[in-house]
């Protein structure tokens, strides 16, 4: 099963940003309860030119089913807005 989810922004404070952190909104999860059953999943980011990135879900960010998710890599500031894939 494949899910696709949306890039919403980096994690940040009010002085510092988590370049390898984002935070990220699933299809289908628009509650705490449902986010929390993505917690551990793998998912991967596309670059324009066929890089991937892989990351793991975190944790739930908020009560409207927003999760963290950690990557490998820092993530360009181009990533916000594009799609991922929850793979597993």
């Amino acid at each position: 099963m494949v899910m696709k989810g949306i890039i919403l922004s980096y994690r940040r404070g009010k002085h510092t940003q988590n370049v390898n952190q984002m935070l990220v909104e699933l299809e289908g999860v628009d509650s705490k309860e449902k986010a929390e059953k993505m917690i551990g999943k793998k998912l991967v980011w596309k670059s324009p030119g066929d890089k991937e990135i892989k990351g793991e879900i975190t944790a739930v960010h908020g009560g409207k089913g927003v999760l963290r998710a950690k990557f490998e890599r820092n993530l360009p500031g181009q990533a916000v807005t594009t799609k991922v894939e929850i793979v597993e």
